[in-house]
């Protein structure tokens, strides 16, 4: 195989990794991948209530613990949420670990680079398991707004 032809075939893994265009991410924003986010919303169709026996102090409990979890990885990097408040979109698998995390900025959010939240969120993504399972995959779209103020007490962390 000639060089030529082997910088060719090579050429879009390159630039695919140069500008973070990974088709195998984790994160993305509301907006940017609507066939994708539709057919998570279609096949991931369980709620996180329904997985918490219809109970709203679990699933609240579970949503808020993993947003303070959330807010002290950030703090731990480097990254200030205080003033981020979004929209968020949560996929988990059956076993709890984060399949995808489909977000947007609310009006009144802090103004920030959203490619640092981003990646922050794929990271977390990457290491944090929801404490609780289920037969499918399940999801949660909610809002967050930090710093996380609820000191909810919850018997349901790992």
């Amino acid at each position: 195989m000639s060089k030529s032809l082997k910088i060719l075939l090579f050429l879009p893994l390159f630039c695919g990794a140069l500008f973070g265009q990974s088709t195998d991410s984790k994160v993305s924003l509301i907006g940017d991948n609507e066939e994708e986010y539709e057919l998570l919303i279609q096949n991931c169709s369980t709620m996180l209530l329904d997985i918490s026996n219809n109970s709203m102090d679990k699933a609240y409990g579970l949503w808020t613990n993993m947003l303070g979890k959330m807010e002290v990885e950030a703090e731990k990097d480097g990254l200030d949420l205080k003033g981020v408040k979004i929209w968020i979109n949560s996929f988990w698998a059956a076993d709890g670990t984060i399949n995808k995390i489909v977000y947007y900025p609310k009006p009144n959010s802090k103004n920030m680079d959203f490619d640092q939240i981003s990646i922050f969120f794929e990271k977390f993504a990457t290491t944090y398991t929801l404490p609780i399972t289920s037969d499918n995959c399940f999801s949660h779209y909610g809002s967050a707004s930090f710093p996380i103020f609820t000191k909810f007490k919850t018997t349901y962390e790992k």
